[in-house]
């Protein structure tokens, strides 16, 4: 029998968490949606890093139509000038029957920022833009998820708008279960204990 790859619960729509001991500065601490997984490589967005540059600076047609507290979240370190568009549709929308979108997984669809928000905003619960990505090459995240960097978890559709008031990587930990759970009481730098 083949060994199964460490990546093999990754799929669109799942949630990366850093492990504690996940010391990257691009990663610490973060919760990334996974928008495409396949052999060729994972793309995803970092949910929990919001900047202070406000979505009006960027995307003046999107500033005030995107959820609170409507700034660019950093989505990842790679092509920080790309912006990318998650959004959350509305309970009986789906992707299909939405234009403008892609889908993901379940409610969770990848907006094309070229559509009308006028059209596309009354079909959403909320819509929050990204710059840059997290990505990784082929083989690259199956990597370190062995070396223990990523729980691989489910996604709820309101992580994706997730306030950035509140604690996601904690939030998203809690809910798996002990021993998950207890996680999200690490103190991250263990001198500090």
């Amino acid at each position: 029998m083949a060994d199964v790859p460490a990546d093999a619960e990754v799929e669109p729509g799942t949630l990366l968490v850093a492990a504690p001991t996940m010391f990257d500065p691009n990663f610490r601490r973060t919760v990334v949606f996974v928008i495409d997984h396949r052999d060729e490589g994972t793309l995803g967005v970092v949910l929990n890093r919001p900047s202070d540059v406000p979505v009006y600076d960027v995307l003046p047609n999107w500033g005030g139509h995107v959820a609170e507290p409507q700034s660019v979240f950093v989505g990842g370190p790679v092509e920080k000038k790309t912006a990318l568009c998650l959004a959350a549709l509305r309970t009986g929308e789906t992707a299909s029957s939405v234009p403008g979108v892609i889908a993901v997984r379940g409610p969770v669809a990848l907006v094309d920022l070229d559509t009308d928000p006028e059209v596309l905003v009354p079909r959403v619960r909320g819509v929050r833009v990204f710059a840059g990505y997290a990505g990784w090459d082929s083989g690259q995240l199956a990597n370190e998820i062995e070396r223990d960097d990523w729980l691989i978890v489910p996604a709820l559709p309101s992580d994706v708008l997730a306030s950035p008031s509140h604690d996601l990587w904690g939030q998203v930990l809690r809910r798996q279960g002990i021993p998950l759970a207890l996680l999200a009481t690490h103190p991250g730098d263990l001198q500090r204990n």
